[in-house]
């Protein structure tokens, strides 16, 4: 089986008015080629499930920019100054989750879990108008999980089969998105034969994995650049 394919063949899959999950924490570990692909279409109304959206005009900065995205789910939104100018002028959504909340949502989505308790955000405003139920004494806020029509992550190395291996903090939220998700398209650095990946170093199975693009932009010192 192989599932790799051209970028421009990759985002295809998308649609107006989708549930993207996009991997990353800033632009590290962000799929920076097929987002850039992305741009290129007339594809808007988008929700996008990430830690953050970029920064201005780079990684999914560059879809807020063109006014692809109707609404930002996420935790670290303050690295890209023009979300909150977006936001202030009405036409971006933002649901602000805490970090590891925002984490187990999409992992509770991608194990068949409705939804879960936890104590973070009681009392606060990210508590307003949520589900609160007390468990042995404490007060807890019912979350529920997240899925998405489609997921763009990644990767340090792919089979042609699709299991992949990630590179240390590029790995970030890209193996639980890679589950939660209806078709994940999978961006990674290297591919190689089937058969070459050692089995302990494989993190997402391949039956999690329904496309494969080749990088063609990289992450820097000095800001992305093509491969």
């Amino acid at each position: 089986m192989n599932k790799i394919i051209e970028p421009s063949s990759a985002v295809d899959k998308i649609f107006s008015g989708q549930t993207l999950m996009v991997g990353g924490f800033g632009l590290v570990g962000a799929p920076l080629t097929l987002i850039e692909e992305l741009a290129k279409r007339d594809v808007n109304q988008l929700t996008i499930l990430s830690n953050n959206l970029g920064e201005p005009g780079q990684g999914l900065g560059l879809l807020l920019r063109q006014r692809q995205v109707k609404k930002a789910v996420g935790s670290y939104f303050t690295s890209n100054w023009e979300v909150g100018e977006a936001y202030n002028q009405g036409f971006l959504e933002i649901e602000l989750m805490p970090q590891g909340t925002f984490a187990e949502s999409i992992r509770a989505g991608g194990a068949g879990i409705g939804g879960f308790y936890t104590k973070t955000g009681v009392g606060t405003e990210l508590g307003e108008r949520k589900e609160v139920r007390v468990i042995h004494g404490e007060k807890y806020l019912f979350e529920p999980s997240w899925r998405a029509d489609v997921a763009l992550i990644k990767a340090y190395q792919a089979d042609q089969m699709g299991n992949l291996t990630y590179h240390k903090t590029a790995r970030n939220f890209n193996p639980v998105m890679a589950t939660a998700a209806d078709y994940v398209i999978a961006e990674v650095d290297e591919i190689v034969a089937c058969g070459q990946l050692p089995p302990e170093n494989i993190v997402t199975p391949h039956l999690f994995v329904d496309a494969i693009v080749q990088s063609r932009r990289m992450l820097t010192r000095e800001g992305v650049v093509d491969r």
